[in-house]
């Protein structure tokens, strides 16, 4: 395990108010790409800054600085979704999203916000349940933007977005939260959070538990109190036979969450990692 780079990423992500988050966002591919050099990347979005800058003015208001901003990223550069196949983890990595043109919502957010940022505009990611979004605060008002294309959403299509992970949590009626609860802007180490339980769902689900293990590690760094990241990377160990630093994952599980429904099951998975440990 390259303790270099976790070293690195830990480093970046360790206090809240300077949090380079393009940077951590680009650093967790090095787990899947171990040669790829941050600053490389870094270069490659700067000279994508460089020209949209040189169609910008100081002068202008940030309503026509996002038209610009949009059109550029868009149309001209032709960003959007891999509607090939949605689940490819390249689509959340920043240096490939850079080269295909293609991502999810997040990767694009992350893209976008960065540009935008370059321009003067302080545009705010948003985890929207099931679908990243980006805000950008004007004179006009709250415009709230797809990533994947650059839409303005009104709120009755938001509402109609959110109705069904309402419906879902069983939000409705006198429990049912407003519109607005959903649309606050992420501080960086939230989105970074979502940014990183994305790989984690898809590489999970196609279990490749190294890959799993890489995001995971990354996952208790950025999240130290989360004691369910620290399970997970557990269970991420064991699938790859690492068997005492497993155990001891999910023992730290067991002695923090007294209350935890999935106890007697870790508690199972110990037992059974003991006995396998004691066989070899």
């Amino acid at each position: 395990m390259p303790t270099q780079q976790l070293d690195y990423f830990a480093s970046l992500v360790s206090e809240d108010e300077h949090f380079p988050l393009t940077e951590a966002a680009i650093a967790v591919a090095q787990h899947s790409y171990p040669d790829l050099i941050v600053q490389h990347v870094f270069d490659e979005l700067d000279l994508l800054g460089d020209k949209v800058k040189h169609r910008v003015t100081n002068e202008m208001a940030g309503i026509q600085k996002l038209q610009i901003l949009k059109n550029f990223f868009y149309k001209e550069l032709g960003f959007g979704p891999n509607r090939n196949d949605y689940y490819d983890p390249n689509n959340s990595y920043l240096h490939s999203v850079i080269e295909t043109r293609r991502g999810i919502p997040i990767s694009l957010a992350l893209i976008f916000m960065e540009l935008g940022q370059q321009i003067g505009l302080n545009i705010k990611g948003v985890s929207f349940p099931n679908h990243f979004m980006m805000r950008l605060s004007l004179p006009q008002g709250e415009v709230i933007m797809d990533p994947l294309t650059g839409t303005s959403l009104s709120k009755q299509e938001l509402q109609e977005m959110l109705d069904p992970y309402l419906d879902a949590q069983g939000y409705r009626g006198e429990y049912q939260l407003p519109l607005s609860a959903f649309l606050r802007s992420s501080s960086s180490r939230e989105i970074l959070s979502r940014f990183l339980r994305n790989l984690k769902a898809i590489y999970t689900q196609q279990e490749r538990w190294e890959r799993l293990l890489g995001v995971q590690q990354r996952l208790v760094i950025l999240l130290p109190d989360a004691i369910e990241e620290i399970r997970d990377r557990g269970l991420a160990l064991a699938q790859l036979d690492y068997i005492r630093p497993a155990i001891e994952d999910m023992q730290k599980y067991i002695d923090s969450s007294t209350d935890a429904s999935d106890l007697d099951e870790i508690k199972a998975q110990i037992a059974q990692l003991e006995q396998q440990h004691r066989l070899h």
